[in-house]
């Protein structure tokens, strides 16, 4: 539970065919980068049969693997090599909409009649309902049949009706596919969206250009989760069911942890949207300290993923903070996820909207990962699909392998030190009142205990701290520069230091 997860964003990740774009035998050649660098899990992003409207999110097979990604052979030689180097895999599973171009939905919208027009919802006249994408309708008009269909996101994806009980089975069975070949668990897309309120009310919400799925939480997505959690606790290997539960508020992401019978993790977001400031981040962990209780919650963090802007760029493209991030966020109880390319301190692409491709223009985190320090980074063909990050050479992963002080080198000590320490993976966390600007905290476990002090400020500060304490990390500099040698009580400007009790 207290396991580093990485997401891999396929089409950006690693190529190797000349195409361009990533793919599945890419990921495969680049699993000794992730196992050296200490991950033990990977949540794979869509690489199914799809138009690519929203970037594999509109999915036209749940059992297939699109040919620009590779073949199924190809997951199934991923999925082993994984294993034998002890990681899991996720995959995402995405069961609110499918694509348009779907076999259900082609029969779907056939006729009035067919017999799978009750899988997604039709309606005569649409209600107010905004989209998550465009703020636009959520309903569109099938002009053939002269009945609008429901699309919380794209046109281009129909909202499944999960009060239909071939649409579970169907759905199920494309789990247990899955499950069958021996993936570790799901990563559920846009959560909350699977009940709906068939009233179809207006919503003032709605009139105020708030997209329905920034608050849709209906009873029926509980009774769905119930379903999808038995369906994995009855394989073996501890299957993980990981939700995207896009509500931004903890009390509401709470419940879908459900009486232990739902959700194993569920992301925690509000990280997303906070900014460097220590009061905040107490705020957030205190928080969900409080409304997680260990025996039958987790916490989840994350400071990135391909939906949002790079945490280096949301911190003003400071390296010392994204480093300083790095501590704090390898330091918190809970599973931590960390998105590609965070490891080696990405910014956001630089594109004008008419550049991306994306259509909520979410392009600027989807960069392709600099493998190597010399154009074209390890890209060999036609150029990848989106240009490279800014300073692609000196963040590429050779440079930083062979630099002790990097930001990757930064991640790996952290990882390999949260691996061999309960007391990071599982210990208590508890905030200590000890500067202004510098967010304090003890983690401990019976008798072992540690120290995280970051300092969010641009001044040197000092932070007086009971007892003798040297350095295990320091965001600014590695052993022999710093790292164990005694505190000597300051914290310099956008400094993380974990520090543990002195022997002796």
């Amino acid at each position: 539970m207290g396991a580093v997860c990485y997401e891999v964003y396929p089409r950006s990740f690693a190529d190797t065919t000349g195409s361009g774009e990533g793919d599945l035998p890419g990921i495969r050649a680049k699993l000794d980068h992730l196992d050296w660098l200490g991950i033990e899990a990977l949540w794979v992003c869509p690489f199914y049969p799809s138009p690519m409207c929203d970037s594999g999110y509109d999915v036209a097979d749940y059992c297939g693997v699109d040919p620009r990604f590779g073949t199924l052979e190809d997951f199934d030689q991923l999925l082993a090599d994984a294993h034998a180097r002890g990681m899991r895999v996720i995959i995402d599973w995405v069961p609110n909409h499918t694509s348009d171009a779907h076999p259900w939905f082609a029969e779907a919208r056939r006729s009035r009649s067919s017999p799978k027009r009750d899988w997604y919802y039709w309606r005569d006249t649409p209600n107010n309902w905004r989209s998550a994408i465009d703020s636009g309708s959520t309903w569109t008009v099938d002009e053939a049949s002269d009945q609008y269909f429901l699309h919380f996101f794209l046109p281009q994806q129909p909202d499944l009706n999960w009060y239909h009980a071939d649409v579970v089975e169907a759905m199920l069975d494309g789990l247990r596919f899955w499950l069958d070949r021996g993936v570790d668990g799901f990563r559920i897309d846009s959560t909350q969206c699977l009940g709906k309120d068939l009233s179809f009310s207006d919503d003032d919400r709605c009139l105020a250009g708030e997209p329905i799925n920034s608050f849709n939480d209906h009873p029926r997505t509980h009774e769905v989760l119930r379903r999808v959690r038995s369906l994995t606790d009855s394989y073996d290997g501890d299957r993980v069911l990981v939700g995207e539960v896009n509500l931004r508020k903890e009390a509401e992401i709470v419940k879908y942890y459900g009486q232990g019978d739902e959700l194993q993790l569920t992301f925690n977001f509000p990280p997303l949207d906070a900014p460097w400031d220590p009061i905040v981040w107490r705020m957030l962990i205190t928080t969900i300290e409080q409304q997680l209780d260990p025996a039958d919650a987790w916490p989840v963090w994350t400071l990135s993923n391909h939906d949002n802007s790079r945490l280096r760029t949301r911190y003003g493209g400071s390296m010392q903070r994204a480093r300083a991030a790095a501590v704090l966020l390898l330091t918190l109880r809970g599973t931590v996820f960390l998105y590609q390319g965070e490891e080696l301190g990405l910014e956001d692409l630089d594109l004008r909207r008419t550049q991306m491709v994306d259509p909520a223009g979410r392009d600027v985190a989807r960069g392709p990962m600099p493998w190597l320090r010399e154009p074209p980074h390890g890209w060999e063909g036609r150029p990848p699909w989106r240009p490279f990050p800014p300073d692609s050479d000196t963040l590429s992963a050779e440079a930083q392998r062979e630099d002790p002080d990097s930001m990757l080198n930064l991640h790996r000590r952290l990882i390999h030190l949260r691996q061999s320490s309960p007391v990071l993976q599982f210990g208590s966390w508890h905030h200590l009142d000890l500067a202004r600007g510098v967010l304090s905290y003890r983690r401990s476990l019976g008798a072992d205990h540690v120290v995280v002090l970051v300092n969010f400020t641009g001044r040197t500060k000092k932070v007086p701290l009971e007892g003798d304490w040297e350095v295990h990390v320091d965001s600014q500099a590695f052993e022999g520069k710093g790292e164990f040698a005694r505190y000597d009580g300051e914290v310099q400007p956008d400094q993380a230091l974990l520090l543990a009790p002195r022997p002796g």
